[in-house]
């Protein structure tokens, strides 16, 4: 039986795509459920604005040590994000 419940779970597992077949469904079957038309939004952004990964910040993050970098990859984020 597919339920919220069930695509919470696989979503926190990071099974993003079974998660969001599953909201979809329940979407078919309740076009007024609200918790599956907010989670398929945010799962459909995650997918879009995410396929790629910048290697270079990742990089930059994951050696991150001073207030001044911090900073820096925090400005990042900013921009990107709008």
């Amino acid at each position: 039986m597919k339920t919220l419940t069930l695509a919470s779970i696989y979503e926190l597992q990071g099974l993003k795509n079974e998660a969001l077949d599953i909201y979809k469904e329940l979407l078919r079957e309740n076009p007024d459920n609200k918790e599956a038309k907010i989670a398929i939004k945010r799962l459909s952004g995650i997918r879009k604005k995410y396929l790629g990964v910048d290697e270079e910040m990742k990089k930059f993050f994951l050696t991150m040590n001073s207030e001044v970098e911090f900073l820096e990859f925090e400005r990042w984020l900013v921009k990107l994000w709008n």
